[in-house]
């Protein structure tokens, strides 16, 4: 199984739940059996927007314009063989009429979850479950720096 660079998005809908994938049960796969968000790989002389549109007109049929990076994590897996990768998060909020006009194309399932509820009941990829975490909490991390610079 090879790792590569990849992008995902939090697919905010206007309620506030995300939008999460049932991954396949596939040995060849990442985390098969999880719940996940919407992304891919980026393929070779593309940029992470333009993979990040792909997958998810390959996955849903959903024709993103806007988007809004949020965090990127970077992964170091030399201890198993391969290089430097990394996965990059972006925020993704579509109005119920793109969201109405969904397909699944890859996948067992999608479901609208609340974010406290993906983190609490839910078996999630856990590199996904982090983000979901970093973006659930973000408004923690803006109040330690405003106290922290208040100093």
């Amino acid at each position: 199984m090879a790792a590569g660079n990849a992008v995902a998005a939090l697919i905010v809908q206007p309620d506030g739940d995300l939008l999460l994938q049932l991954r396949d049960v596939k040995s060849e796969i990442f985390y098969p059996g999880h719940w996940g968000l919407f992304g891919g790989g980026v393929e070779l002389g593309e940029d992470d927007q333009a993979a990040l549109k792909r997958e998810l007109m390959e996955e849903l049929g959903l024709r993103v314009t806007e988007t809004e990076p949020f965090v990127r994590f970077e992964f170091d897996l030399a201890a198993v063989g391969q290089g430097r990768i990394y996965r990059q998060f972006f925020v993704v909020r579509p109005g119920w009429d793109s969201l109405r006009n969904l397909t699944l194309g890859e996948g067992r399932a999608m479901q609208a979850i609340s974010p406290s509820d993906v983190l609490l009941g839910k078996r999630v990829v856990p590199y996904d479950a982090f983000a979901i975490w970093l973006f659930t909490c973000r408004g923690r991390f803006s109040a330690l720096e405003s106290r922290a610079s208040a100093r």
